[in-house]
């Protein structure tokens, strides 16, 4: 079993990886069978690469972290999470807004390496500051 310092430490390098937009490192801080479980579905780090890098490269999504606790080799963080519109996302268009909203990911963090991660944000909240609902 991993220490808090390092299992906060793993989740701590794939924020930075996913704010920096270094896609070839984060596919290494998790275990090969790891599944992500977010607001577009489920699957492997292999199912959700190609959406991160949409976020990063579409919604110039930014994480900062609130809160960050650990039990065990859980780590939870409540993010601040903020972007901006520049390029159309998934059929919806690049309208410029940006947006601001709080985002909760849980990670299960074993042998050095995130087993499990869920994403819970309002992407319906999202929307609506990015224009793209009333």
């Amino acid at each position: 079993m991993l220490n808090q310092t390092s299992a906060k430490n793993v989740v701590r390098a794939y924020i930075e990886a996913m704010n920096s937009g270094d896609f070839a490192s984060l596919p290494s801080l998790f275990a090969p069978d790891a599944v992500i479980h977010g607001v577009l579905g489920h699957g492997t780090v292999e199912f959700a690469l190609p959406i991160w890098r949409e976020l990063h490269e579409c919604l110039v999504m930014r994480l900062a972290v609130l809160d960050m606790a650990e039990e065990g080799e859980n780590v939870v963080v409540r993010f601040r999470e903020t972007g901006k519109a520049t390029a159309p996302f998934r059929g919806m268009p690049a309208t410029g807004n940006s947006f601001e909203l709080t985002a909760i990911e849980w990670f299960t963090v074993r042998d050095g390496r995130i087993t499990q991660r869920w994403g819970v944000r309002d992407s319906g909240h999202q929307a609506r500051q990015l224009g793209w609902t009333a």
